[in-house]
């Protein structure tokens, strides 16, 4: 059997017609025609006279959704049933209303507008037929944000709203919807949608600008560069930038330059002289607020205390969200500007800057830029009354990457027990992916595995062992090996290591240490000396065996135990 009529309603657009609509519900897998039929008649009651009665058959068409339309005349209150019917079954549905109470206005057509430049005034027409009507205007933002306006009947085929608040030379997109200002029922379909351009206005806000100084012959090339800040506002077609800058001592006649909508930067050449700086935009209607600096008398940093030379670059790391800086607060400044280059190996670089309140003392600088492996600079300036001051050099990554390239070793000096290697032509500067933290050295002996004395034990990834050095300052670049064996083949590697890490090792030297001197010479000696001395000793065996071995004389011999010969020789000494 057939569903019952599903979503019926009945409603008049013009007091004249009733439009009765339904759904005709779901398959009811029956081959065959299915019926509709619609049945109006004036409820019964006790002061109608039936004679009057009008009752109207109307037969329904039925596409995607079924409708039926009527004539009403003078009569308001309608007893609506629609019957459904196949030969399973038939249902029905039934509505009783007053046709005041189901008034679906026609749309308004015919929009037209006035406007200013934060205001439009919107005009319509629509059929009323007599009816009280009120109406809703939609506002669509350049945003997104949508807003609504009601406005009431005021008896007149023309209506009107108007909508404050809005921006100078903005396009936004309005239509119109209306309904029944009595015994609503539901609004009309929404007018066409018409685009309006508020008229041009004073540009709002000031830009935001900042400066790089260089210093060259006779005085400072001063490049200015300025952005739009989320409160400007161009409020104009076209817009172009005026940069206007005067000495503030002798107030000279002030200089200037005009520049269109395309260019963000300028160079200007100034003297050693203060100088006042400003830039304001431009459109059709006036200018905006100016945006100012001062730079100071021969150098940009008379306010600081530090020179630009005496600032040292501190190391600073990168997080997940970005690089994060910090700097020493002052109560005299009023602000303070961090700038920096998005793309540091450009020349010129393209300057960045970031503008923070007198209270803060820390910030995490993030841009889609950053990349890691890259160094980059930062400077912290003060600034109180337009005048900036350099208090700060920061220099980091976003995150450090192990080096480019390894130390090439151009220098070894060999012993039999050590090897002094030097890699002096390496850098460690900003061209590195990462700060150099130092070096590492590796040795090994290629017959065996390495165990020197002093060194740590490092294992490759194919299980042999190396014997490592570490040397922690980075400007070190040198390093003695020792504990070597002489007549001995060893390999080396030096590689520079960064908060990233450092590169594998893959690329070795390769040194033959050579004999030990002082063995040599000793072992000269206990052959040589030994030899010498058998040599000697064979040449003059006669004297040396006189010398050490005497002949052992006989007593029956000896002239000393001779008496008689001692008396002669006695009595010869007394007569002489």
């Amino acid at each position: 059997a057939p569903d019952a009529p599903k979503d019926f309603s009945c409603q008049t657009q013009d007091m004249r017609i009733v439009t009765c609509t339904w759904s005709q519900g779901g398959s009811t897998y029956l081959y065959g025609k299915m019926s509709f039929s619609l049945f109006a008649s004036v409820p019964p009651a006790p002061f109608f006279d039936r004679s009057s009665q009008k009752m109207v058959q109307c037969t329904p068409s039925c596409s995607k959704q079924c409708a039926c339309s009527w004539d009403i005349g003078q009569q308001r209150i309608w007893n609506v049933t629609v019957t459904v019917e196949n030969p399973l079954g038939k249902k029905t549905a039934t509505d009783v209303f007053n046709v005041n109470h189901r008034i679906y206005p026609t749309a308004p057509f015919q929009l037209w507008e006035k406007c200013t430049d934060t205001e439009i005034t919107l005009h319509w027409n629509y059929q009323s037929n007599g009816i009280e009507l009120f109406c809703q205007t939609e506002v669509l933002h350049p945003d997104g944000k949508v807003e609504l306006h009601n406005s009431s009947d005021m008896h007149s085929p023309h209506r009107s709203v108007s909508v404050g608040g809005l921006q100078p030379y903005m396009e936004y997109t309005v239509r119109v919807r209306c309904g029944a200002a009595k015994h609503f029922w539901r609004w009309s379909e929404w007018s066409e949608a018409r685009t309006i351009r508020t008229e041009e206005a004073t540009p709002s806000g000031k830009l935001d600008m900042w400066r790089e100084i260089i210093p060259v012959l006779g005085g400072r090339n001063v490049t200015l560069f300025w952005k739009q800040t989320p409160g400007f506002r161009a409020n104009g077609r076209s817009i172009s930038y005026e940069v206007t800058w005067e000495k503030i001592e002798d107030g000279s006649r002030p200089e200037s330059i005009s520049l269109s909508s395309v260019y963000n930067s300028t160079r200007i050449f100034i003297d050693k002289n203060s100088y006042k700086i400003s830039i304001v935009a431009m459109n059709n209607v006036n200018f905006s607020l100016p945006s100012v600096l001062v730079i100071s008398r021969d150098t940009d940093n008379s306010t600081s205390t530090f020179s630009t030379e005496e600032l040292k670059d501190e190391q600073v790391n990168g997080t997940d969200d970005g690089i994060f800086i910090s700097w020493k607060p002052s109560y005299i400044y009023d602000s303070y500007i961090i700038d920096w280059c998005n793309f540091p190996k450009l020349q010129p670089c393209d300057l960045q800057w970031k503008r923070f309140g007198p209270n803060t003392s820390s910030a995490v600088i993030n841009s889609a830029a950053f990349v890691p492996g890259v160094r980059y600079n930062f400077h912290i300036y003060g600034s109180i009354a337009n005048r900036a001051s350099l208090l700060e050099k920061k220099t980091g990554y976003l995150r450090e990457l192990p080096p480019v390239l390894d130390p090439i070793v151009d220098k070894v000096e060999l012993t039999s027990n050590a090897v002094t290697l030097s890699w002096d032509s390496y850098l460690t500067n900003e061209s590195q992916s990462g700060f150099v933290r130092g070096y590492h050295v590796y040795v090994s002996p290629l017959e065996e595995n390495c165990s020197l004395k002093g060194s740590k034990k490092h294992i490759l990834s194919d299980d042999s062992e190396l014997c490592k050095y570490t040397i922690e300052n980075p400007e070190e670049k040198r390093y003695t090996v020792e504990h070597l064996t002489s007549n001995t083949k060893y390999k080396l590697v030096v590689k520079a290591y960064t908060g990233g890490g450092e590169t594998p090792i893959d690329d070795f030297i390769y040194i033959d240490t050579p004999y030990n001197s002082n063995m040599l010479y000793l072992l000269l000696l206990l052959v040589m000396v030994p030899t010498l001395v058998a040599a000697i000793c064979h040449w003059k065996k006669k004297w040396v065996k006189e010398c050490c071995c005497p002949a052992v004389p006989s007593p029956n011999k000896s002239k000393v135990l001779s008496f008689k010969e001692f008396k002669v020789r006695s009595l010869k000494t007394c007569l002489i």
